[in-house]
């Protein structure tokens, strides 16, 4: 039995649409409202809405008939368009918000359109994610109704020729409805702070007039905020301070490497609970407590499809190849890594968003995250994920008994054949040898192919161990700090350049 009950009035349970059981019914719903709304758009005309909606398989035909999009290719035939004002581009009206977004490998921002039906969407995930905590057991309730502390982006959004841009935990912030008020942190004046040292200052200084029960945001700032807090009120913990604090929300990155070193600064656990909430939408939250994994939203503003994350479907650079395989919700295997193909309440048709996902049970619709479609490593064949690398890091971690909070990975040329380099943050003793041996030998364990280029092509394996606050710098050189950014499992391309910059001292901060 659950220890609270929250009883809904009929009409808003009915606007909730909570989860039901046919996941492919509820997506072909999500996929006729998206196309129903659009169908007066530009887009909407030049692919023929309206005779998809006429036919017996629209999911299929709308396959056959919308080309897939990445960023760029949807950002130069459509969205450019609606930066220049035009209205009814991809989604009925003008865009007044866009979502700046670079992810973690790419120089240029992303400008990803924001609309009021998609913030619509996502406040009700969260309501829904919210009321899931009633089959939780063993929870502190009387924090449900404390402050919620989130760590995000600046509210002062840039203004452009007739819209506004930021992150979208800015936008999000500011954007928090009325009924909500009362419990958000830091608040609207913190909220809409720019630099990100001067937020950190005023929320350490308030700190102490907050009673929280929740804490939101990447595991990397929470974790310094908390920090800098117990530092400066001289506690034992953070339970010193908020007694009160119970529940965790995090998301984007796997929380495993963080979770040695975050609960030393616990006085009693925490409930954590895993969202994916990315620039695009609210794409899936935990709904059972110890879950392997979070229930996609099928029923509410996103259309989903996945494409097998294999030779067959993209190239070496992690860019999808003509002619690729893309299934429906129902047409998905377990144990399987898919990319995402996105179509949301914000224009976006067919779209990739770059993360790598795998079904651990289907019949639920629950996902893990596993990687990025250009964060992985495949020089001479090794097809190493990103789940496989912080696995191996977690494994290696534990059995050497120390925290490696952040780490990253580079493919490099070695003598005529090639090694990988690992740079990990450990500010506890350890042995670099023993480190590098072990993350080595978790990774042959973990991957057949790995472990067969061991003995071939990929002939060594490099590790420095530096210290957290490194990592912490360099981001704060490109600009990427507070908010939704993450550390870049993976380094390529330009952003290798600038690592290896940054280790020389000779990185300009942007």
């Amino acid at each position: 039995m659950a220890l609270f009950d929250i009883r809904l009035p009929k009409g808003f349970a009915r606007a909730l649409r909570l989860p039901q059981n046919n996941a492919r019914r509820q997506q072909l719903q999500v996929l006729k409202k998206l196309l129903r709304k659009a169908r007066f758009t530009e887009f909407g005309q030049e692919y023929r809405f309206d005779e998809i909606l006429m036919c017996k398989q629209p999911g299929k035909k709308f396959q056959q008939v919308v080309p897939s999009y990445n960023y760029s290719s949807i950002y130069k035939q459509w969205w450019h368009r609606t930066l220049e004002g035009i209205p009814d581009v991809c989604w009925p009206g003008k865009i007044k918000y866009y979502a700046l977004s670079s992810g973690t490998s790419e120089a240029a921002s992303k400008y990803l359109p924001i609309t009021n039906d998609l913030l619509k969407g996502n406040r009700l995930v969260m309501v829904k994610q919210l009321l899931s905590l009633r089959t939780y057991q063993d929870i502190q309730v009387k924090a449900i109704g404390k402050g919620w502390l989130m760590i995000g982006g600046s509210t002062a959004l840039q203004k452009g020729g007739g819209y506004y841009a930021g992150d979208l935990s800015g936008i999000t912030a500011k954007k928090v409805p009325f009924w909500f008020q009362p419990f958000y942190k830091p608040g609207k004046k913190i909220a809409k702070v720019k630099d990100w040292e001067t937020k950190l200052e005023e929320i350490v200084e308030k700190a102490p007039e907050w009673d929280i029960g929740f804490v939101v945001g990447v595991p990397a700032w929470i974790q310094l905020v908390m920090e800098r807090i117990i530092e400066r009120y001289k506690l034992e913990n953070i339970h010193e301070l908020w007694p009160n604090l119970a529940f965790y929300v995090h998301g984007g990155v796997s929380f495993e490497p963080y979770k040695k070193g975050f609960e030393k600064l616990l006085g009693k656990p925490l409930t954590y609970i895993e969202t994916y909430l990315a620039s695009e939408g609210f794409i899936a939250y935990q709904s059972r407590q110890h879950a392997k994994g979070m229930r996609l939203v099928t029923n509410e503003h996103i259309f989903f499809e996945f494409v097998p994350f294999n030779h067959k479907n993209f190239d070496a650079n992690g860019d999808l190849i003509p002619g690729h395989e893309a299934c429906m919700i129902h047409e998905v295997a377990e144990g399987i890594d898919y990319a995402i193909l996105l179509s949301t309440a914000a224009g976006a048709w067919r779209y990739l968003i770059g993360d790598t996902v795998r079904f651990t049970d289907k019949e639920k619709c629950e996902i893990i995250i596993t990687g990025r479609t250009k964060h992985f490593l495949s020089l001479v064949g090794e097809h190493l994920s990103v789940d496989n690398m912080t696995r191996a890091v977690q494994l290696a971690s534990e059995e050497l008994n120390i925290s490696i909070p952040e780490f990253t990975v580079a493919g490099v040329p070695y003598g005529n054949f090639f090694a990988h380099h690992w740079f990990v943050a450990c500010n506890d003793n350890v042995n670099t040898e023993a480190l590098r041996l072990a993350i080595d030998q978790k990774l042959k364990d973990l991957n057949d192919d790995y472990a067969v280029e061991r003995g071939s092509a990929l002939k060594e394996v490099l590790l420095d161990v530096l210290s957290e606050e490194q990592f912490m710098d360099f981001m704060k050189a490109k600009g990427k700090i507070g908010g939704q950014h993450k550390f870049p499992r993976v380094l390529k391309g330009k952003m290798l350049e600038d690592w290896q910059l940054f280790l020389r001292g000779e990185l300009v901060s942007v």
